[in-house]
């Protein structure tokens, strides 16, 4: 894993880090620690995505799993609607503009994880394939 030669941005523990298309892999690991000191929480949403609060609701004879309208969200749920906005936040504001065009549409911070991850990485079957042509 090569470091870029030059930072944009100083070392800083209360900025993410700066990404601007270039030195993924360095900026991935980076990205994953500074989420862990903020709050762990953070990265297990980045890795599972949000929180969608749940109520049970009567269906006749039945008991299904609805999503909570935010009228009857409490406060822990909305604590934990919070904290996958803050992921989110962190994400976008440790990418530069080219990146974030790239991600602009995603609406959490696992879509935006997973959209640089595919476009700086490749997806796993072109992964195989380039260890596969290298053997």
């Amino acid at each position: 894993m090569a470091a870029p030669l030059n930072l944009e941005e100083g070392q800083s523990s209360h900025r993410p880090p700066r990404f601007n298309g270039h030195f993924y892999s360095w900026w991935k690991v980076r990205m994953h620690d500074y989420l862990m000191a903020e709050d762990s929480e953070l990265w297990d949403i980045v890795l599972d995505g949000p929180f969608v609060p749940m109520m049970e609701e009567k269906d006749g004879e039945k008991t299904i799993i609805v999503p909570k309208p935010r009228q009857k969200y409490d406060e822990a749920d909305r604590k934990k609607i919070e904290k996958g906005f803050k992921a989110k936040t962190l994400l976008v504001c440790g990418i530069g503009p080219d990146e974030y065009n790239r991600v602009s549409a995603c609406e959490s911070a696992k879509e935006i994880w997973d959209c640089l991850k595919i476009a700086h990485e490749g997806t796993e079957k072109v992964k195989e394939s380039k260890t596969d042509m290298l053997t």
